[in-house]
């Protein structure tokens, strides 16, 4: 907003503002002394030294333009600053001034209300289609303003409170029509004419029009509790307008935008941006960090934002392959982290070591990043560094309490085992804090589970001496007498005649006085019968016979062909989304294909799935454009939830779960090879086939007896817990779906999972056994018949 006072005569007062609100700048030009109250959270450039104030009595008649007119040039050359064009615009109240070069002397102007500008080419053109308002000299070409149309295509355009008024009546500026009949428009997008480089479009627009307001981030709505401290961007640009009233001198190098930003030094990174500072610079000696890294690192905000609007990428790795949210988080700047996210930093990234953002901030305890991470992005709560290792182990190692709690509270799986199969209770052991330990066993972590040394939580416990470990673990029920591979018990780890040596013996005898308990135990068969196939571990127990591990089949983790079946994997057949955000949009291709996109946010199917008759899901493919975390990517990533195939009393070996499982969640695949139907007749054994019922072309059958994976040992119930699905993620040829099992309802940790095989296997079968399930409702146990 201007307003100008003269001394000795009356100016008209534009956009008139409190003075108090307003920053006074007593100037001189030919005409006399003048003041200029400039509105700092509206910065203006300061009006030309030799500007020419008219004033004129209004008449009893309308003031007509005369933007089609120009002044004969008087001769001379221009003076500095008339070297410049002095068009202002307007775009709803925010004022910019055009520093573009002139071509042509001759001066022009809207009314004889207005002093007389020379203008650029650009905004000579803009006079001429009357585009610039008699009333206040301001050009309308943005933002919202009146348009009168009186001859169809040649509009006239002026401000609401500029109309001409005779009589009460108000009428348009330029050609006098009636004012009533102009209609309000807004304009988003006006010609440009940047003063500063065009490198830099967040710092062009802070530095010209004064807005202290924070730009949107990326089409994000933000709020008031999301903008910068007003009263610091004003002193800073306060502080750029009196500076650029003078000549500058200083040309600062492009490190100088690293080392400013570092500092916090908002005022001096604005103009550097100004100045076409690259925003990407890498600096050398410094892991090859972006001026970002380093604001975010210091956690100035404020800076982060400036750079973020010059065009700074969110995502830059240096060196270490670390983004500026990595760099926030390791030095737990919340505020900071909140700003990036809100920005659109990705939060899933891995650095070299393979740590993400929570991996740092569990490392380091902060408990408020770690929180704010989960709110935003609880799907990587389990992500494994290049050791194997998630957040909870980092928090576990170091003993951050609070944080192992938070973790176990929102998720986290503490039986994933590292590169050296350790897992969550191995790290308690070693760091021996025995609350952590006792949260751990509360939350189902596996005592018994052995490292590839062949090392308990009790031996770790054992060899590092930590005395309140060990009693627990024993409390629990660890075996004393187990042996790792170098054929040492947990005694024989420790010093002999201490506590713990004391303690470990007096439970060796009492073990060995009730060595009957011991024989009917379950026995670990396999620590992980998928042979490190799968993402989680999968162990074989017996507790019911002599019977070894499942050996007479080949463990795989796709399915597989024996004979050519031509499936049509050309990726030129996919039908593919285009989709830039998660996939979760009604407009995604892959999500139309399903009916809808059925997964949540955390990968599940809804409560009102239909399971009998499940639709067909068509999962976002290698063709699709999203990315690979998008939500329409489940059964393709694989099994998630820890199972063990165990011997059952009646009905051979059977999956059961080991942790809870919600409903909706995806359990496991039937895996085996895939045959035609005719095939399968040929087959004596047809105990583990299960029927591809497309209903397109050829039918086709999956046989996991020689070739299959856990889901050959998932046995039938008649109240399943488990549905079958049929999805398809790498090709989409109709005939060979993908058999996957859904959670149909919830499943506590030790329930056995069963799917129903149907009638007609039953029909064929109960001639040879009957069901023994053992549930109230058996539709085919032998008294049912």
């Amino acid at each position: 907003f201007l307003a100008v006072k003269r001394k000795k005569r009356k100016m008209g007062m534009y956009n008139l503002v409190p003075k108090k609100k307003a920053k006074a700048l007593k100037l001189q030009d030919k005409a006399g002394p003048f003041i200029v109250y400039s509105c700092v959270s509206d910065l203006l450039p300061a009006l030309p030294a030799d500007a020419e104030v008219t004033e004129t009595d209004l008449a009893e008649e309308l003031p007509l333009c005369c933007c089609r007119m120009e002044t004969p040039h008087s001769g001379g050359s221009l003076s500095t600053l008339e070297q410049t064009c002095m068009a202002m615009e307007s775009t709803d109240g925010m004022l910019s001034r055009c520093q573009k070069r002139v071509m042509k002397q001759e001066m022009m102007r809207p009314s004889n209300t207005v002093h007389l500008l020379v203008l650029c080419e650009d905004h000579r053109a803009g006079m001429v289609k009357h585009q610039c308002c008699p009333g206040c000299g301001l050009f309308c070409r943005a933002g919202t303003f009146m348009e009168c149309r009186p001859y169809g295509s040649i509009s006239h355009r002026f401000h609401r409170d500029c109309a001409s008024i005779l009589k009460d009546l108000k009428f348009c500026p330029h050609c006098g029509e009636d004012a009533s009949r102009a209609k309000e428009v807004t304009v988003s997008n006006a010609d440009p004419s940047p003063s500063v480089p065009r490198s830099n479009p967040g710092a062009e627009t802070r530095a010209r029009t004064g807005n202290t307001e924070p730009m949107l981030l990326k089409g994000e709505a933000v709020g008031t509790a999301d903008r910068l401290p007003k009263e610091s961007l004003e002193s800073i640009l306060m502080a750029l307008d009196d500076e650029n009233l003078k000549p500058k001198k200083v040309k600062y190098p492009t490190r100088q935008l690293y080392i400013s930003a570092k500092q916090g030094e908002l005022q001096k990174v604005i103009r550097l941006l100004v100045d076409g500072k690259d925003p990407n610079f890498l600096m050398e000696g410094q892991n090859k960090r972006t001026p970002l890294h380093a604001a975010a690192a210091e956690g100035h905000q404020e800076v982060c934002h400036m750079l973020v609007q010059a065009g700074a990428n969110l995502d830059m790795f240096d060196e270490e392959q670390r983004t500026p949210l990595m760099a926030a988080c390791e030095n737990s700047h919340l505020d900071t982290v909140k700003y990036l996210l809100r920005a659109g930093a990705a939060v899933s990234h891995k650095d070299i070591m393979g740590f993400t953002c929570l991996h740092l901030a569990a490392k380091l305890g902060h408990y408020d990043i770690v929180h704010h991470l989960l709110s935003k992005a609880s799907k990587y709560i389990n992500c494994q560094d290049d050791g194997g290792w998630t957040p909870i182990t980092w928090a576990i190692e170091y003993k951050h309490k609070e944080l192992v709690h938070l973790l176990l509270a929102k998720g986290a799986d503490v039986n994933i085992r590292d590169k050296e199969e350790n897992v969550c209770l191995h790290w308690a052991a070693l760091s021996g804090c025995d609350d952590v330990a006792q949260a751990l066993l509360d939350a189902r972590c596996d005592l018994n589970a052995v490292n590839v040394h062949g090392d308990s939580p009790l031996h770790v416990a054992v060899r590092e001496s930590h005395l309140e470990c060990v009693m627990l673990f024993l409390s629990r029920g660890a075996d004393v007498n187990q042996r790792n591979r170098d054929g040492e018990a947990a005694p024989d780890c420790c010093v002999y005649g201490s506590k713990v040596w004391t303690a470990l013996n007096a439970n060796k005898k009492l073990t060995d006085a009730r060595r009957g308990r011991d024989c009917q135990g379950e026995r670990v068969l396999s620590r992980d019968i998928s042979r490190g196939y799968e993402a989680v571990p999968i162990t074989c127990v017996n507790g019911v016979d002599s019977e070894p591990c499942p050996e007479n089949f080949k463990y795989i983790p796709d399915n597989c062909v024996t004979s050519p079946l031509n499936i049509d994997k050309d990726i030129t057949h996919l039908q593919h989304c285009s989709c830039t955000d998660d996939c979760s949009s009604s407009t995604c291709v892959c999500g139309q294909l399903s009916l809808r996109c059925w997964y949540d946010s955390e990968g599940r199917l809804p409560l009102d799935f239909c399971q009998r008759e499940p639709p067909v899901l068509f999962e976002c493919n290698h063709a699709c454009s999203c990315w690979r975390t998008c939500r329409n990517r489940v059964v393709q990533n694989g099994m998630r939830a820890r199972l063990q195939v165990f011997r059952t009393q009646k009905m051979g070996w059977g999956v059961r779960a080991m942790q809870d499982i919600p409903q909706g969640t995806f359990i496991c695949e039937y895996v085996g090879e895939i045959i035609t139907d005719a095939e399968a007749d040929k087959r004596e054994n047809d105990s583990f086939l299960f029927t591809l019922d497309n209903k397109v072309g050829d039918v086709h059958c999956i046989d996991a007896r020689l070739f299959g994976n856990i889901g050959r040992f998932i046995n039938h119930l008649c109240e399943p817990n488990v549905l079958a699905v049929r999805v398809f993620t790498m090709h989409q040829d109709l005939r060979f779906p993908r058999i996957a099992f859904f959670s149909s309802r919830p499943i506590k940790a030790g329930d056995q999972i069963g799917f129903d095989y149907g009638d007609h296997y039953w029909r064929v079968k109960s001639k040879f056994f009957s069901c023994h399930c053992g549930s109230l409702k058996c539709r085919h146990s032998a008294s049912s018949r």
